[in-house]
């Protein structure tokens, strides 16, 4: 299986949703702009939120295997994916990509 590197790109916030729907929360996302992950054997890196993992676990999983080319050439890079978390409030958006041979 090859190795994924997911670093992270850009990180929103939405206070005005926030303060309509959400209750008031002590810890949200701590991850930084320009932080890398690395998945190897297609397994969540430590420190990675799990909801983060979810979104991006499919992608992950097949461009570990080997595979790629998403929604017929979406990415320049077709063993590469751009993946945000699912948190509406704050989302993170993911670059993910497997090693070059």
């Amino acid at each position: 299986m090859k190795t994924v590197t997911i670093t992270v790109i850009r990180k929103s916030e939405y206070p005005d949703l926030m303060k309509l729907y959400e209750n008031p929360i002590e810890h949200a996302c701590d991850v930084m702009v320009g932080q890398t992950f690395v998945s190897v054997n297609a397994q969540k890196p430590e420190g990675l939120c799990e909801s983060a993992w979810e979104s991006m676990k499919p992608f992950v999983k097949t461009l570990a295997s080997g595979g790629g080319n998403f929604y017929d050439g979406w990415m320049k890079n077709p063993y590469s994916a751009m993946i945000s978390c699912n948190d509406g409030f704050r989302p993170v958006s993911f670059y993910v990509e497997a090693e070059k041979e």
